[in-house]
């Protein structure tokens, strides 16, 4: 395996004697929490372009929805995917992502995918704003290096040490596999697992507030380089939290996301 020239998110490293597809993360997917394991996104996003694979010309991806089975390491990763229902017109798709370390599971991904076509009733109205409208900030004290440095950050509302809802336009710095273009389909899963923290309720330095899935019910594909998500997170007297998203692009609304929260005091 050789080292890219670039920065990125993921090196290729063949296949498994599996014939799965073998992948190194690199630091940049380090999450906010430790250095030793990933930020949901990138995770999310590689299993979104292993359901692509098996996606014909005239499907788009209608449902993405992650289960986060334990923490993803920076080790060796193995990805498959699988149709599990097919149809002429909607069909089930499923991704997983396995720690080579361990031999275990680490996260599932199911998709369905519906026809892709652009004649339908809708059209929701672009935003009132652009990625220059909006803030850049350095990263906060408490909150960890690696993905959130690989992304271009312009916040609109709220912020990482902002409790309360926020918006902010996300762009990738960095290429999710080295030497591939992102898709837009990756593109929007590598950020939407932001909103947990575009809409920061906690102190990181007190709580942890970690996402055990994410759901994505996507409108149409995004388009351009820069994603906005509008975020708000509901803490529960307990354990539990709930995020909600929205994301756009310079079109208008993109699609609409949950994540379950795991609250926990440091």
């Amino acid at each position: 395996m050789k080292s890219p020239d670039e920065p990125c998110w993921y090196l290729p490293d063949g296949t498994d004697a599996e014939g799965r597809e073998r992948f190194v993360p690199t630091v940049s997917t380090a999450g906010p929490w430790t250095p030793d394991a990933e930020h949901g996104g990138p995770p999310a996003a590689l299993l979104g372009r292993a359901t692509e694979q098996l996606l014909p010309a005239d499907r788009t991806v209608a449902r993405y929805a992650l289960d986060l089975l334990g923490p993803i390491g920076l080790g060796p990763l193995a990805v498959s995917a699988q149709v599990l229902r097919p149809g002429r017109t909607v069909s089930l798709l499923q991704a997983e992502l396995h720690d080579e370390s361990t031999g275990r599971c680490v996260a599932v991904a199911r998709s369905w995918s519906l026809p892709a076509h652009e004649d339908g009733p809708g059209e929701p109205a672009a935003p009132g704003d652009r990625p220059d409208d909006g803030v850049e900030r350095g990263r906060p004290a408490g909150w960890g290096s690696g993905y959130l440095d690989a992304v271009d950050w312009r916040w609109l509302a709220g912020g990482l040490e902002e409790p309360g809802a926020g918006a902010a336009w996300m762009r990738p710095k960095v290429p999710l596999v080295a030497g591939e273009a992102m898709s837009p389909l990756q593109r929007v899963l590598a950020c939407v697992d932001s909103a947990s923290g575009v809409s920061a309720a906690l102190d990181i330095r007190r709580w942890a507030f970690m996402n055990v899935e994410l759901t994505v019910t996507f409108l149409r594909p995004a388009e351009g380089d820069w994603v906005r998500l509008d975020a708000a997170t509901t803490l529960g007297p307990g354990a539990v939290g709930s995020t909600t998203g929205t994301v756009s692009d310079l079109r208008g609304e993109v699609a609409r996301s949950t994540q379950t929260l795991l609250l926990q005091r440091r």
